[in-house]
């Protein structure tokens, strides 16, 4: 299924009676998200214009969040960013890759996506020395998949430097302390947080605290490694205020009614438990566009292709 589909999920079904024409408070809302859309599009291409920002950046932004401002591009305007793609080049170039020329960059087909990335890949000798390795911050409601996205980046990249949490709650049945979390009592954590020995930290659906240690982050980000945080919404705000440099990658389930569904059936929580993890999600899904890029995670194996390729991982 398209990805585009899987957003629809979110969107009210359009009426079949005609619209009525909009009141002006909402025509001039209208107006100022369009210049709003304008503007961020003519960033994206003075970025890659000028050499800030890799192309293939560009197309992983693009394939993992259709309401971002990469995905609104038409593909003819990007390639045209391109150094050395004149009017012709653009012309010859999309009939090459069966492209449309009314097609957006978020909206390609998988084989389509395939072929862009391959022309942009070789274009740049196939190694982009703009496109290095982007530090992601994981983050979305308890049983969205955040953990089983992380495996999976894991598995594709084993040196991948996945972040443990602390935290004060007890282990669920089958966690290991410092595999799953590092388990840690009230007065350990209040010394830790004391000792500003963790990146961020936060109070989870106000039973537990969960936080991130700070040393093991810095360290693998000096050593060159990948390096995916998977933290709660909270502490997601709290490092992108600390590290500047992460992405914030907000991971969706593809409908609240599925999010319901994962919480019950993973059987880790009591109804009451439930309760309180879904009103906080509730909260959280309203901050999803405060974060840099928002992927839906339908189908388990896409989420993790999209949260790789925005790390800046190659997967060919």
């Amino acid at each position: 299924m398209p990805f585009v589909a899987k957003l629809t999920r979110w969107q009210t079904p359009l009426s079949k009676q005609p619209s009525p024409i909009p009141p002006a408070v909402d025509s001039a809302a209208g107006t100022m998200a369009a210049l709003r859309a304008r503007r961020g599009r003519a960033e994206v291409k003075s970025a890659v214009r000028e050499g800030w920002r890799s192309p293939l950046d560009v197309l992983a932004v693009a394939s993992a969040d259709a309401s971002s401002f990469e995905a609104s591009l038409r593909v003819p305007d990007f390639l045209s960013c391109l150094k050395g793609l004149g009017a012709g080049k653009v012309a010859s170039t999309l009939d090459n890759l069966t492209i449309s020329d009314r097609k957006r960059l978020g909206f390609l087909g998988r084989r389509q996506r395939h072929a862009l990335r391959q022309f942009l890949a070789q274009r740049a000798g196939n190694g982009d020395p703009h496109r290095t390795l982007v530090p992601i911050v994981l983050a979305g409601p308890s049983g969205v998949g955040k953990g089983t996205v992380a495996s999976g980046v894991r598995a594709h990249r084993p040196d991948t430097f996945v972040s443990i949490s602390v935290t004060t709650r007890s282990p669920r049945p089958g966690e290991i302390d410092g595999e799953h979390y590092f388990f840690v009592s009230e007065t350990d954590f209040d010394r830790m947080v004391a000792d500003s020995e963790l990146l961020e930290w936060a109070l989870v659906h106000g039973e537990h605290r969960y936080g991130t240690p700070r040393t093991p982050v810095d360290r693998a980000i000096s050593e060159g490694k990948p390096v995916l945080l998977e933290i709660d919404v909270q502490g997601a705000m709290s490092v992108k205020q600390a590290m500047p440099e992460m992405r914030l990658v907000f991971l969706l389930p593809p409908s609240w009614d599925a999010l319901v569904d994962r919480l019950a059936s993973r059987g880790t929580e009591d109804e009451a438990q439930q309760k309180r993890r879904l009103a906080t999600a509730g909260h959280e899904l309203a901050l999803a566009d405060q974060f840099d890029v928002r992927v839906v995670n339908d189908d388990v194996s896409d989420a993790v292709h999209f949260v790789l390729e925005l790390m800046g991982i190659s997967q060919e």
